[in-house]
């Protein structure tokens, strides 16, 4: 879906404000022309599409400082992206705005074993994070799929999770400290190598904040050593409902495992044909479970789990016996989604969180919908933590089927508000969910969302668009903030 083209005006003030940037960033990190332009259009919610104005792309926080002062001055609007790897268009540029890069933002600053930390810029990937501290036997433990690409300020950006994220949790777990910059221009270091910052929660409120409240230029992240024995299990279910029912009862029996996830059988073949991870054909689902710890603890464990699965009607259990065997076990889950982009012409990533109990019906109720709407569906998703992802075929190219895919996705997302879950587990709301918000919250909840906005953006120039399905002036929400010595929106009442 193309968005609209700059109007003449915008275009007009464009050159004025390249001209400003070009007076301390190299010309070729201030992007213009069209055809490089379009390297920014779009992130991974692909169906949206928008060239940005301008794109520049610093290299230093003090380069932010000023580009975010200036675009303040202005009034210019301001989209940061880091790997544009985001799935809910929280990325997507605008046709009057600036889109801040931070690609260039891409070294390791620092490794300090003994405090087991790592000091990175938020270009770097995220694997490549783990890749700077493995030969000393430590890691990095969020590992989304995209971990190959997607970089750490947009993990903080959007609180991302992965496989690992049942037991050692989302990135809100595993960050210490960041280095932020305001819209105002204003450095700001929240955190650091402690465990616990004082005072307010501020390193919380950034961590899933979707880059409305300020550009992360810094990131301190808490690393792990390697457990001892690591392993997992690949078991097989003749129905989705009894996969779904075994996580519940492997989690109500107290055991918590590294990462637990959940394919069915349109996932399974997608992803065997792909890698040839050696899944079995013959069942409606898997499970993959990964038990990490002492190798006595492991061997127990292992026993345990192999008879809840059994007791839930698992036709087929097989327990990795080397490290190359495990690694095979998740090279299919990791590669789940380009695998099913080789069985549908497109297809659309959903991201909502339910409660575990709740599997066995939702996974039911979306069956259902894939008939209603004459839509496949293929689901590969977070199953220890309730967090789904699944995957909507369809054909852009067939006349509506892209809106079918749109509205079955909305379905899916209020179908995990209504069993007591949430619209976003780790994609965020972006554009994707942003109409979609009142069905979690209520008026006086978005307000109150949207004075948090003001206290750190009172113009409203940080990603707008986003998240907010109506976005209120901050002067209208009874909050007067006064920048420059000035109120915001003089022509209104004040309070």
């Amino acid at each position: 879906m193309q968005m609209p083209k700059p109007d003449e005006a915008t275009i007009a003030r464009r050159s004025d404000l390249v001209a400003a940037f070009r007076d301390f960033l190299p010309a070729s990190h201030v992007v213009v022309d069209e055809a490089t332009l379009k390297a920014f259009e779009s992130d991974g919610l692909t169906a949206y599409r928008q060239p940005p104005m301008i794109a520049v792309l610093p290299e230093t926080t003090e380069e932010v400082s000023r580009i975010l002062t200036l675009c303040r001055d202005w009034g210019v609007k301001v989209v940061p992206r880091g790997s544009g790897t985001s799935l809910s268009g929280g990325a997507l540029p605008l046709a009057d705005g600036v889109l801040l890069g931070l690609g260039k933002f891409n070294r390791v600053l620092e490794i300090d074993y003994d405090n087991r930390t790592a000091t990175v810029q938020p270009g770097v990937t995220n694997l490549a994070i783990t890749h700077a501290v493995e030969a000393e036997g430590f890691y990095y433990a969020p590992d989304p799929s995209s971990q190959i690409a997607c970089s750490i300020g947009g993990n903080v950006a959007e609180n991302s999770g992965g496989v690992h994220c049942l037991k050692y949790g989302l990135t809100t777990n595993n960050i210490l400290g960041i280095e932020m910059v305001t819209i105002d221009g204003e450095i700001l270091r929240i955190g650091g190598k402690h465990l616990d910052a004082e005072g307010y929660d501020l390193l919380g409120i950034m961590t899933g904040s979707e880059g409305l409240l300020g550009v992360v230029t810094e990131v301190t992240v808490r690393i792990l050593r390697k457990p001892e024995t690591v392993r997992a299990l690949l078991v097989g279910f003749p129905t989705v409902e009894q996969g779904g029912d075994c996580v519940g009862r492997i989690i109500g029996a107290g055991i918590i495992p590294a990462g637990m996830e959940m394919m069915d059988k349109p996932a399974i073949h997608a992803a065997e044909a792909f890698c040839h991870a050696g899944y079995p054909l013959d069942v409606e689902s898997i499970l993959i479970i990964e038990l990490d710890g002492p190798e006595a603890e492991v061997d127990h464990l292992t026993e345990i789990v192999s008879g809840i699965c059994n007791d839930c009607g698992a036709v087929s259990v097989r327990v990795s016996e080397t490290e190359a065997e495990r690694m095979n076990f998740w090279a299919g889950r990791k590669a789940a989604f380009p695998a099913v982009g080789r069985i549908s012409p497109d297809y659309y990533c959903m991201d909502g969180t339910i409660p575990r109990r709740q599997l066995p019906l939702v996974l039911k109720r979306m069956s259902e919908m894939s008939a209603k709407y004459g839509l496949g569906v293929a689901n590969v998703f977070h199953a220890g933590d309730g967090n789904l992802h699944p995957l909507i075929l369809y054909d852009a190219n067939a006349p509506g089927e892209l809106e079918r895919a749109e509205e079955f996705g909305s379905d899916i997302l209020r179908l995990c508000v209504e069993v007591g879950g949430v619209l976003t587990g780790e994609h965020g709301v972006g554009v994707e969910k942003r109409d979609l918000m009142p069905e979690m919250f209520t008026e006086v909840d978005l307000n109150q969302q949207q004075r948090l906005k003001c206290a750190f953006d009172p113009d409203g120039l940080l990603n707008p668009g986003k998240v907010f399905p109506t976005l209120h002036r901050c002067a209208e929400l009874g909050r007067m903030h006064i920048h420059r010595g000035q109120m915001p929106f003089p022509d209104l009442p004040r309070f």
